[in-house]
């Protein structure tokens, strides 16, 4: 059985090329509540590449590892490695569209193979104690009316999988880019209402096109999560909200100049550590989003990071310039 004490009721979503350490360090910077998931990790890259793909700061807890893969017993070895580094969670991608985790057997694809979802599931949290949840859609290409998800939900909660994050919008394994794929289809926020109607016993968390705090507040009266991704990325400020909106925690709120200000220790250790000032900036580029000099901002990070790769004189500067 899952033991599961994070409170889902806010998520950042896994976004490939997009959350990562340092994505995620800067979110916990403005809400200490949300959960943040990696960007998605296929099985072989932790178990077979030459790089460090697990590795996160602590204060990123709570910290979810969005994992790519089919094979249950690669999958399971996986898991042991990420509840061993301190993830708080495993999560399977069951939802991702593009061709290349298609040919890779895992991704949207496995909506239509539940058994195999389920064996993975039941191998995986047999070995580990930290929960093992699904990212999922509604359905795929001509696979979408209401059955096929329930039987997908059905064969795949009665292996131990208590959580469950449905995108509500079908994929097009096939004609689509991913791109067209979060875009083209059409949301069905009420299938996933249904769902959670119907599995009273799961929690039931949703995704796709939720694009202010006040929408993600309006789910969680018939749900129990919302999972906001691109909003987040281009507007990253939204997230300052989400402690005392979502979950009632009423501590102090810092501005953008203190959310960067916050970030500057980080920012000398990790460029100290092999890490370039714009591995850092290009996930802080949307904080001033909305504000009058955001575009300043944007252009200030874009065009100096690379002449200041160690340090932290670029944010320094910047912060100068947001402040005249």
């Amino acid at each position: 059985m899952n033991k599961n004490n994070i409170n889902h009721s806010f998520s950042v979503a896994p976004m490939l090329d997009w959350t990562d350490r340092h994505c995620r360090y800067f979110y916990r910077i403005l809400s200490k509540n949300a959960v943040l998931y990696t960007e998605m990790v296929t099985t072989g890259a932790i178990l077979y590449g030459k790089g460090d793909y697990l590795a996160f700061n602590k204060i990123e807890k709570p910290v979810v590892l969005q994992l790519g893969g089919s094979d249950p017993k690669d999958m399971t070895a996986a898991a042991v490695k990420a509840q061993e580094y301190g993830y708080d969670e495993v999560n399977i991608n069951v939802g991702c569209p593009s061709d290349r985790v298609q040919n890779g057997r895992f991704g949207a694809c496995l909506m239509a193979e539940p058994e195999l979802v389920a064996e993975c599931v039941k191998t995986m949290q047999a070995n580990i104690d930290i929960p093992v949840t699904v990212k999922t859609r509604i359905g795929i290409d001509d696979f979408d009316d209401y059955a096929f998800l329930t039987n997908f939900v059905n064969q795949v909660s009665e292996s131990g999988c208590n959580h469950f994050i449905v995108h509500a919008r079908k994929a097009w394994l096939k004609g689509l880019s991913p791109k067209q794929n979060r875009e083209i289809p059409p949301l069905d926020y009420d299938r996933v209402y249904q769902l959670k109607r119907d599995f009273p016993e799961l929690e039931i968390s949703i995704n796709g096109g939720v694009e202010t705090i006040e929408q993600a507040q309006e789910h969680l009266k018939r749900l129990d999560g919302v999972m906001l991704g691109r909003a987040i990325y281009q507007n990253p400020y939204l997230l300052h909200q989400v402690d005392e909106l979502i979950y009632d925690d009423k501590q102090a709120k810092l501005s953008r100049i203190q959310v960067v200000q916050a970030m500057l220790d980080y920012v000398e250790n990790e460029t100290q550590d092999g890490a370039t000032s714009w591995h850092i900036a290009r996930h802080m580029l949307g904080l001033f989003s909305g504000q009058p000099r955001a575009r300043i901002w944007r252009r200030y990070l874009s065009e100096n990071a690379r002449k200041m790769p160690i340090g932290t004189e670029l944010f320094e500067n910047a912060i100068s310039l947001m402040t005249e």
